[in-house]
């Protein structure tokens, strides 16, 4: 805060000056004492001055509503919203959220430390808040490929940036647990390192904390949640596309308060931001399960900004950022006015034009894969039983499955009558021609397939299927794409939605990307995939560190044993 500033807020809270903007009549929310307060707040050069009575300047009438500090999202992929900087703003910002708390390493394992100074160049000037944590795990272990490596000298550099805030999830939890030296090193270059760390119990709890991580998104249990918050880890509940945590660890909340706790949505693809809305959203949900309005706000404004220092943000009181959400009501937590460094930036779930900064090609040339053999997908002769990768509906972690085979002359295929599919992960950042072949049960694929280029964490293009044409298909017009999502059936494309920025993004508005978005899980449908958020548990199969079986680009992953392991057992 600047010395004129802190003067002009001194002179407005002593009512010798107006303020810029007041809000007046609603009931103040008081973080910190769990209050509601009758009063008006008034507002100064983006600041809060104070709450009480104040004449002048622009006014918003509260009319007795609810008026809470702006929503923080404690850990979130931007890039999994599939939509750019200014408009994943525009979408959340009109939900209440003004700060977001991101780990931009999707984009730095497509496009390095250069891709996560864009990111950041592209999110400067909005009415979010963006702040960003080191990618501590690029790619997230050597059993991926990504473009290239982040160690503690590229770390070092996105750390002297003035929006980053430490060090981002520590994914790699089975070598910080062995006190491996690379790993460690990592570590000790902030005092705030986020982590993640699923399942992780008991004594290698015990060395995971005492390594200095701070906090954990990854917890699917109350009962896991609180063994990690009583070794003083902040507890980020989490409810994303493919991970519904939250209804499982509000239970921690009725038992033992929100304290410790936050909200976070960590992977939310447009099509849920859209129709389920953002931390309103777990709000909401929070308090129809029977948590009181004032925790859940605790935990989607003032403890996030708590858990990562974010000390003037998170709550009405003199001196904080004015990040405001005048709400309808305590349960659907509807924003009818957000305002944002002290500027109105949103109405009646509208927010504000912004501008959106055009997208260098540099960052759209990322899609660099082989061609395509005959036998691209070739799963290999017959054993007496082959690994399956069995998806858990609703989570990350899969199951390390077995099953004999299904043979098609002496080669082991895809079989739709028992929900088997082939499975494969081509790498496309450096044309090296590598691919890993697997087979995944649960998707409930009848014939065809699809494929993307999110692919998680190190965005090689990842396809599912039935035959292999139609495989080839998908892959190939990734490419021509330059990334993004293909359905395709008896090896004919069906559908599409581009994403040229790294494969990741869309350059359309949000409404524009869930259209498409719709109209492919139609196709699907038709298809036989009946299950929910069906990208983005494709784009998991391929994460190495989040068990207990997974495929990348080198092979079927043990990520227990942290190996590559072959198909036929």
């Amino acid at each position: 805060m600047t010395t004129g500033t802190r003067s002009r807020l001194l002179a407005v809270a002593r009512g010798d000056t107006e303020p810029d903007l007041v809000v007046a009549g609603a009931r103040v929310f008081s973080a910190f004492t769990r209050e509601w307060l009758q009063g008006d707040v008034a507002v100064a050069d983006g600041r809060i001055a104070g709450v009480g009575r104040f004449d002048g300047g622009e006014r918003i009438d509260g009319a007795g509503r609810p008026l809470v500090p702006g929503m923080i999202d404690a850990h979130v992929h931007l890039e999994s919203s599939k939509l750019l900087p200014a408009e994943f703003a525009r979408v959340v910002v009109a939900r209440g959220t003004t700060t977001i708390v991101c780990d931009p390493h999707e984009i730095a394992n497509v496009l390095g430390v250069a891709g996560v100074h864009w990111l950041l160049d592209a999110a400067a000037g909005l009415p979010l808040r963006v702040f960003a944590m080191a990618p501590s795990c690029v790619p997230a272990s050597a059993l991926e490929s990504s473009s290239g490596a982040l160690g503690a000298r590229e770390m070092t550099e996105l750390l002297r940036h003035e929006r980053m805030i430490g060090v981002a999830e520590l994914m790699d939890f089975p070598s910080l647990i062995a006190g491996d030296a690379d790993v460690l090193a990592k570590v000790a270059l902030h005092a705030h390192v986020d982590g993640h760390a699923p399942g992780v119990t008991g004594p290698a709890l015990d060395a995971y904390a005492a390594a200095g991580i701070r906090s954990d998104h990854e917890s699917t249990t109350w009962e896991e949640a609180l063994a990690k918050r009583r070794r003083g880890l902040w507890v980020l509940l989490r409810e994303a596309s493919n991970a519904r945590n939250l209804s499982a660890l509000l239970e921690l909340v009725r038992r033992h308060g929100p304290e410790h706790c936050a909200f976070c949505t960590d992977d939310r693809e447009p099509d849920m931001l859209m129709r389920e809305g953002h931390i309103d959203g777990m709000c909401s949900r929070a308090v129809a399960e029977g948590i009181a309005p004032e925790d859940a706000l605790l935990m989607a404004t003032l403890h996030p900004a708590r858990c990562h220092g974010l000390y003037d943000l998170g709550a009405i009181a003199p001196g904080y950022h004015a990040d405001m959400a005048l709400l309808d009501d305590l349960e659907s937590f509807r924003a009818a006015v957000v305002i944002a460094g002290g500027a109105v930036a949103a109405r009646d779930g509208r927010a504000l034009p912004l501008d959106t900064p055009p997208v260098p090609d540099w960052v759209r040339d990322s899609v660099h894969a082989a061609p395509l053999g005959a036998d691209a997908f070739d799963l290999g002769p017959a054993g007496a039983s082959v690994r399956v990768i069995e998806i858990v509906p609703g989570q990350l972690v899969t199951i390390a499955a077995q099953e004999p085979p299904t043979l098609g002359e002496g080669r082991i295929v895809a079989d739709p009558c028992r929900d088997l599919a082939k499975l494969a992960v081509i790498e496309r950042h450096h044309a090296t021609g590598r691919i890993g072949t697997g087979l995944v049960r649960g998707f409930g694929l009848r014939s065809g397939a699809f494929a993307s280029t999110v692919a998680h964490d190190a965005h090689n293009i990842v396809v599912v299927g039935i035959d292999d044409a139609s495989m080839a298909a998908c892959a190939r017009r990734l490419v021509e794409l330059g990334g993004g999502i293909v359905v395709a059936d008896r090896g004919e494309l069906r559908g599409e939605l581009a994403l040229p920025v790294a494969g990741l993004l869309s350059e359309q508005p949000a409404e524009a990307v869930v259209e498409r978005i719709d109209e492919l899980l139609e196709q699907l449908l038709e298809q036989g995939v009946a299950s929910e958020a069906p990208f983005m548990t494709l784009s998991f199969l391929a994460l190495s560190v989040i068990g207990d079986l997974k495929l990348t680009d080198r092979g079927l992953v043990d990520v227990v044993a942290a190996r590559v392991v072959p198909l036929v057992v």
